[in-house]
């Protein structure tokens, strides 16, 4: 595809807090070196119960089960985006998917990001391009996170991008360079103790805003090593898993004391890095940017200005930016930088389908 100033292009999200399936059809355009976009489309389909049991249990399925997942999921992925997009999809350039992350473990040169491409193509009858992370990965890199380079070019006007999905992350410049990591779970823990309550999420942070904090347990949250390591850095369920869980799973405490607390402790972290600018100003995204609790804690702990955009901004960032992280490799320019991820080099990274 050769290069061009304008495109549109479909992106899709599956985030590590299981609430469904990201959609968004955006249109991009350069002009003057600048890219700006407009979401021309968006929405959410939830999972079928079947494959969010699948997901949940991803780490611990076996290979031939991950395939059939990879299938099934590819498939769900394809027959949601034709039945939503309709009479829209044959103007579109192509289908940018981030899939859904079962493994991630850098350190050992792992990265798995299911819901097959091949059957995506096939479906919709689109040119795909998933498969984002192997290449850095490959390099030396954490693969993750991606979303800076969408923070640098379509959100330059602000100091700090936050996205609280399964796991917040954020992102900023520094010396020149974009520099972004992975904080602490966040949705994934808040979600686990709403459903303690019959609940699949803590609507508004309401659960969390009745919860007392418990000193010992805010304690041992802050003492997890994490914290205090250096980036680049990244986490994916089987971090949850080792360090976090073991903190908010069986506990004496009630739920809304557990909620009460993380929140604490994830606003406490998540100031520390707002530290190096003051004044700055912090774009707060995904579905974490609901919980009116949460942000409260974090205007409290960050001396900056905590701004929260519109409902579509909040749900639809991350989609939005894996779509143009498509462009970018389409375009041959890098999409994943080394200054955020510690590989080698700038790379652009996807695997290229029906093209």
């Amino acid at each position: 595809m050769e290069n061009r100033d304008s495109y549109k292009v479909i992106g899709v999200m599956s985030g590590t807090s299981l609430d469904g399936l990201d959609i968004v059809l955006a249109n991009f355009q350069l002009h003057n070196n600048l890219w700006s976009f407009e979401i021309e489309e968006a929405k959410t389909e939830v999972y079928p119960e079947t494959i969010v049991g699948q997901l949940k249990r991803g780490i611990r399925l076996t290979d031939s089960e991950i395939k059939d997942l990879d299938q099934t999921l590819g498939e769900f992925i394809g027959e949601t985006i034709k039945l939503s997009m309709g009479e829209k999809l044959s103007q579109i350039d192509f289908i940018a998917s981030h899939g859904h992350t079962i493994f991630h473990q850098p350190e050992k040169g792992i990265t798995l990001q299911i819901g097959s491409g091949e059957f995506i193509h096939q479906i919709t009858k689109t040119p795909v391009i998933n498969d984002f992370r192997s290449l850095d990965v490959s390099l030396g890199g954490q693969g993750a996170p991606l979303v800076p380079v969408g923070d640098r070019d379509l959100f330059h006007e602000f100091d700090f991008c936050l996205n609280l999905g399964g796991i917040a992350n954020i992102s900023t410049k520094q010396n020149g360079y974009m520099i972004a990591f992975d904080i602490c779970p966040f949705n994934m823990v808040l979600n686990s103790l709403a459903e303690r309550r019959g609940l699949s999420y803590d609507a508004d942070g309401r659960l969390a805003s009745q919860g007392q904090i418990v000193p010992e347990l805010l304690q041992q949250l802050q003492a997890i090593p994490y914290n205090n390591e250096l980036g680049p850095k990244s986490l994916g369920a089987e971090d949850y898993e080792k360090n976090w869980k073991p903190l908010v799973g069986p506990s004496k405490n009630s739920p809304e004391d557990l909620m009460c607390t993380y929140c604490e402790y994830a606003a406490i972290e998540i100031a520390k890095v707002g530290s190096s600018k003051v004044e700055g100003s912090m774009l707060v995204t995904g579905g974490g940017a609901f919980h009116l609790h949460f942000i409260k804690r974090l205007k409290s702990h960050f001396k900056g200005q905590v701004i929260v955009p519109t409902e579509e901004l909040i749900s639809f960032k991350e989609a939005l930016v894996f779509a143009y992280l498509g462009v970018l490799r389409v375009r041959n320019q890098p999409n994943c930088l080394a200054s955020v991820t510690g590989a080698k080099r700038n790379n652009s990274g996807g695997k290229l389908i029906g093209f």
